[in-house]
C-alpha cells in the first residue's frame, strides 16, 4: 500500500498537529479496518497519539454525469464541486462552497447549512463493500451510520444552479472568525445554540495558551497561532463541564478528536463524570 507524509501543522485547518505517514487507499481493500480514514481535516483535531490513518488517494478526484445522475468521487474538493455545478447549472450546491472539505466528509457527517444538506438529493453511495442506497442509512443532523469509506455518491440531478442562494450562504457564513479552527467545536443541542452557552458560562475569549473560544463566534475554537493539542483539549472539556454544571446540557463535539485517549465510549469528552 502506498502512502505520504502529512504535515498537521500546515494541512489541517485547526494548524495543529506533526508529520504523520498516511496510507493512501485505491483498489486495495483487503486492511483498511485498521486505519482511521480522514479527509481534508477541515473538522479535525489531531492528537499526539492518532490511530494509523489512511485517506483516499487521487483516483477518486471526480466528477462526473452518468445516467442522468451526478457521480462524485469521495475525494473530490467541495470547491471543486461547487464550480462544476456553476458551470453545467445544477441546482441544489450552491452551499457546499461554503463547506470547506471533500465529498467524502460532507456525506459521512451529512454537512451542510441550516436546512441546506448534502444528504437531502443523495441517491446512494458506492463504499468498499458495494452500493447502498439513501434509504439504508441511518442519518439525521450533522451525523450517519456510515462505517466505510466512501468513494463515491451519486445524487440527482436538477437544474438551475442559484447566484442568489450563494449570496445567501455567504452571508450565513459572515459572522464565522477567519482565525484557523476546525468549524463549529460543539453540535447545537435541541433547542438552543451551544455558541451561547459557552458565553453565558463565560469562555467567550478565554485564552489557554494561544487557543480559545472566538470572540467572533463562541463556537469556535481557534488558533492564535502556535496552538497545542493539550489546550484545545483542555478548553472542550472545560467547556463541557461548565455547561453541564451551569445547564445540565451536555455539549456534543461536531469536531473530529483523533487521539487514542479521545476515542471510543471511554473518551472522557463523551462522558458526563
Amino acid at each position: 500500500m502506498q502512502s505520504k507524509q502529512l504535515n498537521f501543522a500546515k494541512y489541517s485547518s485547526f494548524k495543529i498537529g506533526k508529520t504523520e505517514e498516511i496510507a493512501l487507499l485505491e483498489d486495495d481493500f483487503s486492511d483498511i479496518e485498521e486505519y482511521y480514514l480522514i479527509g481534508s481535516c477541515n473538522n479535525t483535531l489531531i492528537g499526539t497519539n492518532p490511530p494509523p490513518l489512511m485517506m483516499l488517494s487521487k483516483m477518486y478526484d471526480y466528477i462526473k454525469i452518468e445516467n442522468n445522475l451526478l457521480k462524485i468521487g469521495g475525494a473530490t474538493p467541495s470547491g471543486k464541486i461547487a464550480s462544476f455545478c456553476k458551470k453545467h447549472n445544477i441546482a441544489n450546491f450552491e452551499f457546499v462552497s461554503h463547506l470547506p472539505g471533500k465529498l467524502g466528509g460532507l456525506v459521512f457527517m451529512n454537512a451542510g447549512l441550516k436546512e441546506y444538506e448534502i444528504f437531502n438529493h443523495l441517491r446512494f453511495i458506492q463504499t468498499p463493500s458495494g452500493e447502498h442506497t439513501k434509504e439504508n442509512i441511518f442519518y439525521g443532523y450533522r451525523f450517519t451510520d456510515i462505517t466505510e469509506p466512501i468513494l463515491e455518491a451519486s445524487f440527482h440531478i436538477e437544474k438551475g444552479f442559484s447566484p442568489e442562494k450563494v449570496a445567501m450562504f455567504k452571508k450565513m457564513r459572515a459572522n464565522q472568525p477567519s482565525t484557523p479552527s476546525a468549524g463549529s467545536c460543539f453540535k447545537n443541542p435541541s433547542g438552543d445554540y451551544a455558541g451561547r452557552l459557552i458565553e453565558a458560562v463565560g469562555l467567550k475569549g478565554v485564552m489557554q495558551g494561544a487557543m480559545c473560544f472566538s470572540e467572533e463566534h463562541a463556537n469556535f475554537l481557534v488558533n492564535n497561532g502556535g496552538g497545542r493539542f493539550e489546550d484545545a483539549i483542555f478548553l472542550i472539556k472545560e467547556a463541557q463541564k461548565r455547561v453541564y454544571k451551569e445547564f445540565k446540557i451536555w455539549l456534543e463535539c461536531e469536531i473530529l478528536v483523533l487521539d487514542k485517549r479521545f476515542m471510543g465510549e471511554e473518551s472522557p469528552l463523551i462522558k458526563r463524570d
